[in-house]
């Protein structure tokens, strides 16, 4: 299968129409129109329903998503051959919504200084999907938080502590609290994270099952649920570093009590050879963190 093909297939995925999608390409709409029935032909299954406006079957949104990858993947392979003589290039980094993600930004910063034509990708996501993309060679890094299985990692711990505790919202009565207690917890509507590490953690500082506490809902990323801030009701568990921009806006935070935190992470994939941009900053990274 030719990687032009899935070019051209994502292509027509974009604009939802073949004349469009050939415009966009530079080819005519005949030649677009056959490259995509020999697709078809190739993987014996169709990939569109054809009408007004294509949409994908259930083989072509399974195409799409692999072609994504592949391509991507592809992108990578030719920048880091591109960038070997001199250093340049994108590294790509994948990071949840951490206080140690401030240290990790000022080293990007610091790196770029030096070499100017590097450039970044970030990917925000949890722990679960950051390593999902890292196996998959798509990321050079991703900033993980603890407890998280490393085993398939080499890495790089932060010293920066991850606290956990309860934003809550201004006028809710445990704002005038310093510190939240088990009882108090117990006693809270609750959104949590959805993660069952972390919800296994939590339940070990709690000394009981983590779904005997009051839940109204659970979240991947916090920054998803920002919605459901101004209710005045419920209080969010997480990390302090997870909203620390709303903090003073509606929001204040209090840790739990006694003491419940983490750190995180810088991992790649164990034993990966790195070139160019992506082996230079680690180098560097190393240096500074010690």
């Amino acid at each position: 299968m030719d990687i032009r093909v899935l070019r051209y297939f994502l292509t027509v995925v974009r604009e939802e129409n073949i004349s469009k999608a050939a415009q966009a390409l530079h080819v005519t709409q005949p030649t677009l129109s056959r490259q995509m029935a020999q697709l078809e032909d190739e993987l014996g299954a169709p990939l569109f329903v054809r009408g007004k406006r294509l949409t994908l079957t259930d083989a072509g949104m399974l195409l799409r998503r692999r072609a994504e990858e592949v391509t991507e993947l592809m992108d990578r392979i030719e920048d880091e051959f591109a960038s070997r003589e001199e250093v340049g290039g994108v590294i790509s980094i994948g990071s949840g919504v951490l206080k140690s993600s401030h240290i990790l930004v000022e080293k990007l910063l610091a790196f770029r200084e030096m070499y100017p034509e590097v450039q970044y990708e970030i990917y925000t996501n949890t722990s679960d999907y950051v390593k999902e993309r890292l196996d998959k060679g798509l990321l050079d890094f991703g900033l993980l938080l603890e407890p998280v299985d490393i085993s398939r990692y080499d890495y790089i711990r932060l010293r920066e502590k991850e606290r956990w505790g309860l934003f809550i919202p201004e006028g809710h009565p445990l704002a005038e609290k310093s510190r939240i207690t088990k009882a108090e917890l117990k006693e809270t509507l609750l959104i949590t994270p959805s993660r069952q590490s972390v919800q296994s953690e939590i339940s070990n500082w709690l000394g009981e099952d983590f779904l005997n506490l009051n839940i109204l809902a659970s979240f991947n990323l916090i920054t998803d649920m920002t919605v459901m801030m101004n209710t005045g009701e419920a209080c969010f568990l997480a990390i302090e570093g997870a909203m620390e921009s709303y903090e003073g806006r509606g929001q204040v935070f209090r840790p739990l009590w006694p003491e419940l935190s983490t750190v995180s992470v810088l991992a790649w994939k164990r034993s990966q050879p790195f070139a160019g941009a992506a082996g230079k900053f680690l180098e560097y990274f190393r240096e500074q963190m010690r």
